[in-house]
């Protein structure tokens, strides 16, 4: 299984370049293991966040939003968005897309 993200800043209307993701998977005892690490291109795309093959489980990304922010000399009220999803047995690809603004934040399920 691979795993994508797309970060868009919606305040600014554009694709958000330079954000630093860590793909982490939590293990069966409980802590969580990096598993992977990736800046998003100018066009706010990482499309494979680990270099080895995922397995079913639960994951989480982090993103430094409040260095991209920081950046561009915007205050954040989130230095950082952590999303957690769960990967089913049989995925073969997941994307997680996030909408980012200076003072808020969503994120879904992408294809």
């Amino acid at each position: 299984m691979s795993i994508s993200t797309h970060v868009l800043d919606v305040a600014r209307g554009r694709p958000a370049g330079g954000i630093a993701v860590t793909l982490s998977r939590r293990q069966a005892d409980g802590p969580w293991s990096v598993v992977g690490r990736a800046v998003t291109d100018s066009d706010g795309r990482i499309k494979e966040l680990s270099s080895v093959p995922l397995e079913a489980g639960e994951y989480r990304l982090d993103f430094a939003a409040g260095e991209y922010f920081k950046a561009s000399g915007t205050h954040a009220f989130y230095p950082e968005v952590s999303v957690v999803f769960a990967a089913a047995r049989g995925d073969t690809h997941l994307h997680v897309p996030l909408l980012l603004s200076p003072f808020g934040y969503s994120t879904y399920k992408g294809q």
